[in-house]
C-alpha cells in the first residue's frame, strides 16, 4: 500500500497520514450533527439524515482515497443543504423528495461533463492569479468560521453585521487558550500540533464541566429507510424546476473547483502551469458522491475545505482520505463519543489553517490591475457574502469584463468565456430571497 500511494515520492508515511486523517475528521465531524439539523427544516427525519450523511461521507471519501489518491475529505456541503431546506422546500414549496431528484439529476450531469473532459478543460482555463485568490479567499472564509466557532465574534446590527463577542465567557477563554497553545506547538514544530491543540482544548473544557461525556458510547445507527431512494425525478424534470437544478449544478461546480484548486495551491500540488494533475479523478469522485448522496437521502456532496486541516498536518496521499473514511465508519456506531469535540476546540484549527492559506495572496500580481482587481473581488466577496460560490463567479465575470474593456480580450480564452457565461447564469437563477 505504501507504494500504491507513492509515500516515498510524496515524502510521507503512515503515521503522518494517520494524524492528518484524524485531524481532518475531527475538524469536520460537526457535519454529522449539523447537516441533519438543517435538513430537518425540510421535513427530513433527523436520525435517518444522520445515517445518510455519514454513509455519503464514507462513500465519497473512500473513493477519493482509493481512486483519486488525494487527501481530500468528501461530505455533504454546507450552504447547499441550507439552499435545499430553506429556499427550495420552505420558500418555494417543493417537497424534499423532489429536491433530492434535482440533486440526482445534477449529479448525473456532473458525471457526464466530467467523463467527457469538459470540467477539466474549464478548470485549466482559470487564470493563475484567480487560482491563488481562491486559496486566499477560502483561507479567510475558514478563519471567519473559526472565529465564530470559538465564540470570539458574533452577529451585530445591520450597520455592523459582526461584532466582538463576550471574551470573558469561559468557553471563549478556553478557545483562546487552545489557539495560543496550538500556535506555540506550531512554532516549536511539534508533530500533530493542530490535533494536539484540539484534543487539549476538549480536555480542558471537559475538566471544567463544559463538555459532557454521553451516557451511551456505542449505539446502532438509525435506519436510513425513511430517506433511502426517495427521489422524485419526475417532479424534478418539470420546467419550473430548471432554475433549481441549474442553481444546484453551478453551486456544486464552482464550490468544488474552487476548493480543489485552492487547497491544492496551498499544499503545493499544482504543476508549473498551475494545474492540478489528474484533476478529473477528484472531480469524478465529487460527481459520483453527489449521485450517491441523493440516493442515500442527503444533499450535494463534495470536497470539504476542512481537508486543509489534515493537509497542514502533512496529509499528502489518498491514505489520509481512507483514514477519514474509517473514522466516519466508526461514527456510525460511536457517534455519541466522536461528536463531543466542541466548536471551541476545532475553531482555533480553522483560524490557523486560514492563516496558512493566506500565503497564496503573496503570489498575486500586484503590478497588473486587470489581474489584481478580479482576485481582490473574489476574496472579499467570498468573505462578505459568506458564500464561496459567489466569490468565484464574481471573479470569473470581473476578470473577463476588465480584460475585455481594457483592450486585452485576446488574453481571455474560450474556456474563460464559457466560465463567465456560466457565472452570469448563476445570478439569473440565484435565489434572492
Amino acid at each position: 500500500m505504501r507504494t500504491y500511494f507513492e509515500f516515498e515520492r510524496l515524502k510521507t508515511n503512515y503515521r503522518q497520514e494517520f494524524i492528518a486523517g484524524l485531524t481532518t475528521f475531527f475538524t469536520l465531524s460537526y457535519i454529522i450533527v449539523v447537516n441533519p439539523a438543517i435538513l430537518e427544516a425540510a421535513g427530513m427525519p433527523r436520525g435517518a439524515s444522520m445515517t445518510a450523511t455519514i454513509m455519503t461521507s464514507i462513500f465519497g471519501t473512500l473513493l477519493m482515497g482509493v481512486y483519486a489518491k488525494r487527501p481530500f475529505a468528501v461530505a455533504p456541503y454546507m450552504g447547499e443543504n441550507a439552499f435545499i431546506a430553506y429556499t427550495v422546500v420552505k420558500t418555494l414549496g417543493y417537497s424534499w423528495q423532489t429536491a433530492l431528484g434535482a440533486i440526482l439529476v445534477s449529479g448525473v450531469l456532473f458525471t457526464l461533463i466530467t467523463v467527457t473532459g469538459l470540467r477539466k478543460w474549464l478548470a485549466e482555463a482559470i487564470p493563475l492569479n484567480l487560482k491563488y485568490s481562491f486559496s486566499a479567499g477560502i483561507g479567510l472564509f475558514l478563519a471567519f468560521l473559526g472565529l465564530i466557532d470559538m465564540g470570539m465574534i458574533a452577529l451585530g446590527v445591520p450597520e455592523a453585521p459582526v461584532k466582538l463577542a463576550n471574551l470573558t465567557s469561559v468557553p471563549v477563554l478556553c478557545a483562546m487558550i487552545g489557539l495560543v497553545l496550538t500556535c506555540v506547538l506550531l512554532v516549536r514544530r511539534i508533530a500533530g500540533a493542530l490535533f494536539i491543540g484540539m484534543v487539549s482544548t476538549t480536555a480542558l473544557m471537559f475538566t471544567l464541566g463544559l463538555v459532557k461525556v454521553p451516557a451511551a458510547i456505542f449505539s446502532l445507527p438509525p435506519s436510513i429507510g425513511p430517506l433511502f431512494m426517495h427521489v422524485d425525478i419526475t417532479g424534478a424534470m418539470t420546467w419550473g424546476f430548471v432554475g433549481v437544478i441549474t442553481s444546484v449544478l453551478i453551486m456544486d461546480f464552482v464550490d468544488t473547483m474552487g476548493t480543489l484548486i485552492g487547497l491544492s495551491a496551498r499544499a503545493g500540488l499544482l504543476d508549473k502551469e498551475g494545474h492540478l494533475p489528474e484533476i478529473e479523478k477528484p472531480m469524478l469522485v465529487d460527481a459520483l458522491s453527489t449521485c450517491a448522496a441523493a440516493l442515500l437521502g442527503t444533499t450535494t456532496a463534495g470536497v470539504f475545505i476542512e481537508s486543509a486541516a489534515g493537509m497542514e498536518q502533512g496529509g499528502k496521499s489518498g491514505f489520509t482520505a481512507i483514514v477519514v473514511a474509517g473514522f466516519f465508519a466508526l461514527a456510525l456506531f460511536f457517534s455519541p463519543i466522536l461528536t463531543i469535540v466542541p466548536p471551541q476546540a476545532y475553531g482555533p484549527v480553522l483560524v490557523l489553517v486560514g492563516m496558512f492559506m493566506l500565503e497564496s495572496a503573496g503570489r498575486l500580481d500586484f503590478s497588473d490591475y486587470t489581474e489584481l482587481m478580479p482576485a481582490f473581488l473574489t476574496i472579499v466577496m467570498m468573505l462578505f457574502t459568506f458564500n464561496i460560490g459567489v466569490g468565484i463567479t464574481i471573479g470569473f465575470i470581473s476578470w473577463t469584463l476588465i480584460k475585455t474593456l481594457t483592450g486585452r480580450a485576446r488574453e481571455v480564452t474560450s474556456g474563460m468565456f464559457a466560465l463567465t457565461a456560466l457565472s452570469v447564469t448563476f445570478y439569473l437563477f440565484y435565489p434572492y430571497h
